[in-house]
């Protein structure tokens, strides 16, 4: 087969898995789809839930393993598309539909390049292959990538497809969601009587607006705090007896979640609770031998503000794939033809001898 012939096949089964609504929690068609195909292309799957995996059949326990991994699984469909979502639609050079940048294309690309290595044999790479499509992406669900990983042999090293325009993002900023809650006492308003528990977090929404924290990274920038939800009340003349809030936090690669979280529950007079401390910050040295091969094939690493499966990865990583970010979770999202080429050629000339 030809790289063109890789291309194609691609793309149809790209526009394939567009039409096979694969919303997060509800990819098992997709999922179907995926494997499928896989077992026509002569690989031999292996699945775990709606996670599907295939190994190097060249697995060398020398070498060091490298995940090609990628998502399955989209968010739902903004009410602004103007094109139906799930109809791949191809227009000279682009291929619209929901999932085609985020993560379609890097999920057809890394499975091309990886059919084409390990068609070479087991001196053409350096490294043990391993492609794993993962689900619930999305929504860091507990049916995802944390599913799969145990079953893989260990991983030194991972490559995420998600769109970066094949530049290497080699540091991504985490994600915690905190829930925080003031106390008072119930009163009657016109009395000025009870506690008004929107007034007791006043103070702590004004330092949180204020704060600035201290370390900040030459590739993620400062860890950032948004209050992004505020619920207190029950009617006019009633004072508030109970005030919550939801903060927002974007973890840089130089403060844990769990530091982040300690800090905050000490300098807030609210209660502060966590809904989870797993979504960290990731980050790659400069010094890694496949950030050092990048750099030298003319790309340029940077850091990454969007969360991915990176951040349920125990192992160093780097995000790359075809597409824009900016056209992720918007309505009539597009992949370009070109794009997923120049993926494909990247990961193999990246990955072979």
């Amino acid at each position: 087969m030809t790289i063109s012939d890789y291309i194609q096949e691609s793309v149809a089964l790209l526009s394939d898995l567009i039409a096979t609504p694969s919303i997060s929690r509800q990819e098992d068609k997709a999922a179907d789809l995926l494997e499928a195909r896989m077992k026509e292309f002569g690989l031999v799957c292996q699945r775990e839930a709606n996670n599907i995996w295939a190994i190097d059949p060249n697995f060398d326990a020398q070498r060091p393993t490298l995940l090609l991994n990628a998502h399955i699984d989209t968010v739902k469909p903004v009410a602004s598309w103007t094109r139906e979502p799930f109809v791949p639609q191809r227009e000279e050079n682009r291929l619209y539909g929901l999932g085609s940048n985020d993560c379609g294309g890097g999920l057809v690309s890394l499975l091309a390049a990886f059919r084409i290595i390990t068609s070479m044999g087991k001196g053409a790479s350096p490294y043990n292959l391993i492609y794993l499509a993962s689900a619930e992406e999305e929504v860091s669900g507990a049916n995802g990538i944390v599913r799969a990983l145990p079953l893989l042999p260990p991983i030194d090293v991972a490559i995420v497809g998600e769109p970066t325009g094949m530049q290497p993002a080699v540091a991504e900023k985490g994600l915690m969601v905190l829930d925080i809650t003031s106390k008072g006492r119930s009163g009657h308003a016109a009395r000025g009587e009870g506690v008004n528990a929107i007034y007791q977090m006043l103070d702590d929404l004004v330092w949180l607006r204020n704060y600035q924290f201290e370390r900040v990274s030459p590739l993620l920038g400062p860890t950032l705090m948004q209050v992004t939800m505020i619920q207190s009340g029950s009617q006019h003349n009633v004072v508030p007896d109970e005030c919550k809030a939801v903060i927002d936090v974007r973890t840089n690669e130089l403060y844990t979640n769990e530091e982040v979280l300690q800090f905050l529950t000490e300098k807030l007079s609210s209660e502060v609770k966590a809904r989870s401390t797993r979504l960290a910050s990731s980050s790659i040295s400069l010094e890694h031998p496949l950030v050092k091969q990048l750099v030298g094939m003319g790309k340029q690493p940077f850091g990454s503000p969007t969360l991915s499966d990176q951040a349920l990865m125990s192992f160093p990583s780097l995000k790359m794939g075809p597409g824009n970010s900016a056209r992720s979770h918007s309505a009539d999202e597009f992949i370009g033809i070109d794009e997923i080429e120049d993926a494909v050629k990247t990961y193999v000339k990246l990955l072979t001898i």
